[in-house]
């Protein structure tokens, strides 16, 4: 994404507003929404469009090249017809779907998927479960020798200061690069990033 710009506070306007790839995706997930469950209401935060009953249910992230419907509690529901998108567990309770059409989506699931995510929030006497603590993400040595360096000092020290969820989407970022010159190019741009005190999503300059 990066659909951590903000752009409205509007649920309506967030709508019009999306990128052109995935605007009639939320355009017709936000029909089938409301038509589902009618009383969730519409709010914009952390520029997703969200659904509430009692607290948060379910919200849409909608980025340049796929649309995201994000459970806040989806580790706890049941998912037989395995919608959810593999590898997205964190240390959060969420787990989201990831689509690039709607075409073939199995909605019958999915209208399920949503209802035991309002029923669990509709109900008082179900906590949500505690978070589960991830194993850090391991500093590769190249990464370590960088910021190790005098003229790196302020990339190291605003790295420091980072929480350590925003720690982990750097280095995922950086040891994921299979090629030698996408690793120098993506060390290059977290160096310069760190300098300016920049977080993952907000690497490239504006």
């Amino acid at each position: 994404m990066d659909c951590s710009r903000a752009r409205t506070r509007d649920p309506g306007e967030w709508l019009v507003t999306c990128p052109d790839f995935s605007q009639p995706l939320a355009e017709q997930l936000v029909e089938w929404i409301l038509n589902w469950e009618p009383d969730l209401t519409e709010s914009i935060k952390w520029n997703n469009l969200c659904f509430s009953g009692r607290k948060l249910v379910c919200g849409i992230a909608a980025c340049k090249n796929h649309l995201a419907l994000i459970f806040f509690r989806g580790t706890e529901l049941p998912d037989p017809a395995k919608l959810f998108t593999p590898g997205g567990e964190n240390n959060t309770n969420i787990r989201s779907l990831r689509f690039t059409t709607l075409d073939g989506v199995n909605r019958r699931a999915l209208q399920e998927l949503l209802h035991a995510a309002v029923e669990l929030d509709a109900d008082p006497m179900i906590p949500p479960a505690p978070k589960v603590k991830r194993a850090p993400w391991p500093v590769p040595d190249y990464f370590q020798r960088a910021l190790a360096k005098k003229q790196n000092r302020a990339a190291a020290e605003n790295f420091r200061a980072l929480s350590p969820s925003c720690q982990r989407e750097y280095l995922v970022w950086l040891t994921t690069a299979r090629r030698p010159e996408t690793r120098a190019r993506r060390l290059a741009e977290t160096l310069a990033a760190l300098k300016g005190g920049r977080r993952w999503a907000q690497r490239k300059p504006a």
